[in-house]
């Protein structure tokens, strides 16, 4: 048994793999233990895979005696948003038309992840469909923030991040389709990277917005996610948006340390009223610590970024009424009968979707409804276009872009449950990155009230490694992250 593993990194888990100071039957143990024992405070998981990663951990320890390790991840446990297809085990998306659907096949990433010898530790609890920014819509219920269990953990990857923050998952994987990844991580003060769309596979992910949603790891450390993104990355013919990783956008085997002369852009239209005080002055500590490091500060603009949270929730709805189109009791999932084909449709969608995502649905088909397409969703992807190009000229005077990734810290469970607009105005600083198809990651970067507050780095298309380079940089001067530990909870 494993004497320590809360705070533990990937990078010391694959450490002490390879120097034998732990079995992964060890390692898969600790962790089942500590997420059942968790479970019942902050509901991580909705699934824990004990059985099948003993399984897998003892065929990892055997190859690995006999020297036939298939790569440094053989063994090592993650945990799995509960949209992200695991063969054999459920796959609910937090939904109840879904809560008894057994997953037919692996998503691509978890595809690439076992091929390596890594394992699935268990499902995480998520926002239903991934609609929510709490996890509170759940149909398993909510998960809630290891800092303080009555306040929400983000969402709507909020299982994935409560596992990492708590120690229950050395690591998690994700899915943001407007901050999904990097909120939750920056209220529970860990990492989140939101990788540049394509830039790893689809494939076996449950569509919420397929031309906004993008699949991440949530870690510990930056070095960390920078690791896990290695390990997913890549093209597949399954998914016909990613693409091949050029040799200019591979990530080097070991981050930079080195910020100097790096040109940093702060757009003034992120830090505007509206923003807890504590948060500004967490995120601004972190701009003058870049500068001590080497790099260079730079006012930008970015105009139509006013306009992001507006154009995401008019084309968010609209992918969602086509991609849930699917769910109608007929081919899977829950199936309510009625007196016709309409009924049974009827029956079956009310029961089995809950009431943020009855919502979008209805935004979405009322946005693509005739009459009313040119006005709202044609007019969205115009102006989709202008908050692209308002980043592709910023991109021209500097490196990267320093942005507060929410403008609050955790709030209380409840609190805003029956507010959308509030809640939706919480994805403001995350929004315009999926919009405009950029890679993100948010690190934490202090505390406001005894919470944490994360800080966000956003970089041009394809450019994970100077995002990655001066988070890194930054985790480095700082010694570490150890200081985001939570409080245990008994």
């Amino acid at each position: 048994m494993i004497m320590q593993i809360r705070g533990n990194t990937l990078r010391k888990i694959i450490n002490g793999l390879e120097a034998g100071d732990w079995s992964a039957k060890e390692l898969v143990t600790a962790y089942a233990n500590q997420a059942k024992e968790k479970q019942v405070v902050t509901h991580a998981f909705i699934d824990v895979h004990e059985e099948a990663a003993l399984v897998a951990a003892n065929e990892s320890d055997q190859r690995r005696a006999r020297g036939e390790s298939r790569s440094r991840f053989d063994g090592v446990p993650i945990a799995i948003k509960d949209n992200l297809m695991v063969a054999g085990h459920r796959a609910t998306a937090g939904s109840a038309i879904l809560k008894d659907y057994i997953a037919p096949y692996d998503a691509t990433v978890v595809k690439r992840l076992k091929q390596d010898g890594g394992i699935v530790l268990g499902k995480t609890n998520m926002d239903e469909f991934a609609m929510g920014s709490s996890t509170e819509t759940s149909y398993h219920g909510p998960s809630k923030n290891p800092w303080d269990i009555e306040r929400i953990p983000g969402g709507s990857s909020g299982g994935s991040v409560v596992a990492v923050a708590e120690g229950s998952a050395p690591a998690a994987l994700g899915s943001d389709t407007g901050g999904s990844v990097r909120q939750p991580a920056a209220l529970c003060g860990v990492v989140g990277l939101k990788p540049t769309y394509g830039r790893v596979s689809r494939y076996g992910l449950m569509a919420m917005a397929s031309s906004l949603d993008q699949i991440g790891p949530v870690t510990r450390t930056v070095d960390d996610a920078a690791l896990l993104l290695r390990e997913i990355e890549g093209r597949d013919l399954n998914d016909s948006t990613s693409l091949e990783i050029k040799n200019e956008w591979r990530l080097p085997d070991s981050l930079s340390t080195s910020i100097k002369g790096l040109r940093i852009g702060l757009p003034k239209e992120y830090f505007v009223s509206g923003m807890e005080p504590g948060v500004e002055t967490a995120v601004r500590a972190t701009a003058d610590r870049l500068t001590e490091l080497g790099a260079e500060l730079k006012e930008i603009e970015l105009p139509h970024s006013k306009h992001a949270l507006a154009v995401y929730y008019v084309l968010m709805p609209c992918e969602v009424s086509a991609n849930l189109a699917r769910y109608d009791g007929i081919r899977f999932g829950l199936r309510e009968s009625g007196d016709s084909l309409e009924d049974t449709y009827c029956r079956s969608r009310g029961s089995g979707f809950g009431r943020e995502v009855r919502r979008r649905i209805m935004i979405g088909t009322y946005a693509l409804s005739s009459g009313y397409y040119d006005a709202y969703y044609l007019q969205a992807m115009k102006v989709r276009r202008l908050i692209a190009n308002d980043f592709a000229r910023a991109f021209s005077d500097v490196d990267c872009i320093l942005t507060p990734t929410t403008p609050t810290v955790a709030w209380k469970l409840g609190e805003m449950s029956d507010d959308p607009l509030s809640m939706y105005l919480q994805d403001i600083y995350t929004v315009s990155v999926n919009v405009a198809g950029l890679p993100a990651i948010t690190f934490p970067s202090g505390l406001s009230e005894g919470l944490p507050v994360g800080a966000q780095l956003i970089g041009r298309q394809f450019d994970e490694k100077t995002i990655l380079g001066a988070a890194h940089t930054y985790e480095i001067a700082e010694g570490g992250f150890d200081r985001f530990l939570p409080p245990e909870i008994n």
